[in-house]
């Protein structure tokens, strides 16, 4: 089935990448947060590409294209990606229409720093209930979830001033924060919505997009 919107064209019948030509994106992907990052990168660059969408099974030959067996994998020409900011950086050179960082050196730099932080601080907390919910007892997961929701709760007028995450433009740490927010709202933070508003604004706006709502369609 071919699935066609103005962020981007996506088929998801199931496919091989020697099904496709070599200058067409072919997507490996799941419903992970890092498969809906690349997919929502791919519309926000209204990128077409081919999704195989790997809901349980995972090819037997999958491990050839990626050692570690993880998802998402992109696949373009003679090159295989399988890491969301080398699979991002790569996408941003090459398809610099839509740029998603900031013209000069100083800035880019400060993105790609502030990408790292959200990764570091947010993301792998948000890893820990998204990857292992139930690895945790009931003690653990209230300890994770109350971290979380506190660095949040801190950062939160961060997002007072801007559109986007302490910018004027749709950048890289966008791409990052809104499918986490997305996948977030199921574990049920313990967010006071008086003290966090700024940011759930933010995410309404985000969720709303367009482009987002495209990424989230697999079929």
């Amino acid at each position: 089935m071919t699935n066609t919107s103005s962020a981007s064209s996506v088929a998801s019948d199931i496919l091989t990448p020697n099904m496709v030509t070599k200058n067409q994106l072919f997507l490996y992907a799941d419903n992970g947060y890092d498969s809906l990052v690349v997919r929502y990168l791919l519309a926000e660059k209204n990128l077409p590409y081919h999704l195989s969408y790997l809901s349980s099974e995972r090819p037997e030959d999958l491990s050839d294209l990626n050692p570690y067996g993880t998802l998402p994998i992109l696949i373009h020409a003679d090159i295989i990606l399988y890491e969301i900011n080398i699979i991002f950086e790569y996408l941003e050179e090459r398809h610099p229409h839509h740029k998603l960082l900031p013209e000069s050196p100083q800035q880019r730099a400060t993105t790609r720093q502030l990408a790292w932080r959200i990764q570091k601080d947010w993301l792998s907390l948000g890893r820990k209930l998204l990857l292992h919910p139930d690895s945790f007892d009931q003690p653990s997961a209230l300890h994770a979830k109350k971290q979380l929701a506190d660095s949040l709760t801190t950062l939160a007028p961060l997002f007072e001033h801007k559109p986007f995450f302490m910018s004027d433009k749709l950048g890289w740490c966008d791409i990052l924060l809104v499918p986490l927010l997305w996948q977030l709202q199921e574990k049920n933070l313990p967010l006071k919505p008086h003290l966090v508003r700024p940011l759930l604004n933010y995410q309404e706006r985000m969720f709303q997009r367009e482009s987002f709502q495209a990424s989230l369609q697999v079929s």
